[in-house]
């Protein structure tokens, strides 16, 4: 497939943007892959280097353009340009600011974002000489050549961008959320390649739910005779797939339909993939559910009675306008899930929360649900047993976050609006001062907030964005601002010790009006409770997760190992 990404220039041989730099360093075997230079004209009269498993430059063209391309998406969905986290560098560096690919990073069955680097590395590794799938004995598995596994890794650097205090596992979901999310946005991106689309409708007669697609040929009395009367994989709806294989699962790595409902599974689910799990299938519940309602008429027209399961071959032009609905749905839901970040709280995240942000950012761009997006994210969540905290019912207008009873509004003419092209250094004075006016706005509103105003020196302003989003209702874009205040206190043993971790999400109206006050307020039993959960994870997690988040700090190379 080919993908589209955005121009960038000046880009340094690696590929070296302005987001990222990939670094072709090989701990194995101690040497540097020479780096592929995108705007060698010989490469751009190709179009990119050709697909090749053995070609490292190839790794790097595919890691760039996947990592770009996911980076992409959240900017439109979010309606502002990424800025990574700032961290501090013991010695400068050519890269600092910037997003680190491996794509040979290690040699072990493992690919996994690792926050203190700030870097992506992806392993290699044999595939199992006894069992291994649809792999050669002993061929070598490279994650970094797997779409979908790029995908789910960038978007832990981008979740660590916009909500760093998701890498504090505070309690059962936190880290859980962090894998169903990306696998999500991953999963999401399959639909966006068409050709992939067609043969996966193809093979399923339009129900792309479906987990395998039919043969080419049905088999006969005697069974099996040739490839083509055996049914394969349908590769939209798993994750990968070739990693699965190799390791002897005999299967994709993880599924977007593989948790049928029921809402006692959370009740016994611990680890952060299986709970993780249900988040991606409730979302998938939803889109697959409006996906086959928007398509209805379609099957109406061409005279296909669904319901009777009639097997017939689709007429081109059908799967045609399948194909468009199915990638224009996949679209709206991926950016809708991005978008809801926004609307989440700052720390201490559950799957409940989410969906209160999903179904309020939403509201907010879209008030009439003619479509039944919301509607039919209500009934996945609710089938799975996710059930929101302080809300009366699933209706749509509980669900909402609630404004503040009182008017507050912040001063946005004061606040400073970067130049894309400042330079780090003005962008730090300017994030600065804006800063300390955020800082201060919250400290005076403490109370409404839920923040511990003396405790005001471990308030702290983790992010603020100006954002404009485009608006269906409208046709114009929407101006708005978000703001994350984190809090953080020091419990004494006797309450079980550690940090807990407390905050407000801010989403102010152009004029500077405050619209919502997304809180986890430390002024009642939330410090507890996150120090209950590190008892917990002590005592009764699986000692692979314990491990991954004993630190206090979400490990994903540990958390990754065999996922």
């Amino acid at each position: 497939m080919t993908l589209q990404v955005p121009f960038e220039h000046p880009l340094a041989p690696g590929p070296v943007g302005s987001y990222l730099a990939v670094v072709d360093y090989d701990p194995g075997n101690q040497c540097y892959y020479e780096s592929v230079d995108l705007n060698d004209r010989w490469i751009l009269a190709n179009a990119g280097i050709a697909p090749t498993e053995s070609d490292p430059r190839f790794h790097q063209q595919m890691v760039y353009a996947v990592v770009s391309e996911t980076i992409q998406r959240f900017e439109y969905a979010l309606g502002r340009r990424i800025r990574w986290r700032r961290r501090k560098y013991r010695h400068k560096s050519p890269f600092q600011g910037r997003l680190l690919v491996f794509p040979h990073g290690v040699q072990e069955a493992n690919a996994f974002y690792d926050p203190n680097l700030h870097a992506l590395v992806f392993g290699y590794f044999r595939a199992s000489e006894t069992d291994p799938g649809n792999n050669l004995p002993n061929q070598t598995i490279f994650t970094c050549l797997a779409h979908d596994v790029v995908a789910h890794e960038t978007t832990h650097a981008l979740l660590d961008s916009i909500r760093p205090a998701f890498m504090q596992p505070t309690n059962i979901d936190v880290a859980a959320f962090h894998e169903g999310f990306a696998d999500i946005v991953a999963l999401f991106q399959h639909f966006s390649i068409k050709e992939a689309v067609l043969e996966a409708l193809r093979g399923t007669g339009g129900a792309l739910f479906s987990e395998h697609l039919s043969p080419a040929a049905p088999p006969g009395k005697d069974g099996v005779r040739i490839t083509a009367q055996i049914g394969q994989r349908n590769p939209l709806v798993g994750m990968a797939d070739q990693f699965g294989d190799a390791i002897g699962l005999h299967r994709p790595l993880r599924s977007a339909i593989g948790t049928p409902p029921d809402a006692k599974a959370l009740e016994s689910m611990t680890e952060a993939h299986d709970r993780g799990s249900i988040l991606v299938a409730a979302i998938f519940d939803a889109f697959f559910t409006a996906f086959v309602r928007r398509t209805i008429d379609l099957w109406r027209i061409a005279g296909i009675s669904r319901e009777r399961g009639e097997d017939v071959e689709l007429h081109p032009d059908l799967l045609g306008r399948l194909c468009d609905e199915v990638s224009k749905t996949a679209g709206h839901f991926q950016t809708m899930c991005i978008r809801g970040l926004d609307y989440c709280p700052p720390v201490d995240i559950t799957f409940g929360d989410y969906l209160r942000a999903l179904i309020t950012a939403d509201y907010d761009t879209v008030r009439d649900d003619d479509l039944g997006y919301r509607a039919a994210l209500v009934d996945a969540f609710r089938l799975r047993g996710i059930r929101p905290e302080a809300v009366t019912s699933y209706s749509e207008e509980s669900l909402l976050w609630i404004p503040p009873e009182s008017k507050h509004r912040l001063k946005l003419e004061t606040l400073q609006r970067p130049d894309p092209n400042a330079s780090e250094v003005e962008f730090a004075a300017i994030e600065k001062s804006n800063a300390r006016q955020l800082h201060a706005f919250a400290c005076a509103n403490a109370k409404v907030f839920g923040l511990n105003h003396f405790n005001r020196r471990h308030i702290a302003v983790d992010s603020f964005h100006f954002v404009v989003r485009p608006n269906p209702d409208t046709l114009l874009p929407t101006s708005e601002m978000v703001a994350v205040i984190v809090e953080r206190l020091e419990q004494p043993e006797k309450k079980g010790g550690g940090t807990a971790f407390g905050g407000v999400t801010l989403l102010f109206n152009e004029d500077g009006t405050l619209r919502y006050a997304v809180r986890k307020s430390l002024r009642n039993d939330r410090p507890e409770k996150q120090a209950f959960f590190r008892q917990l994870l002590w005592e009764s997690v699986p000692r692979g997760a314990y491990e991954a988040m004993k630190t206090g700090q979400i490990d994903f190379r540990a958390l990754h190992q065999r996922y």
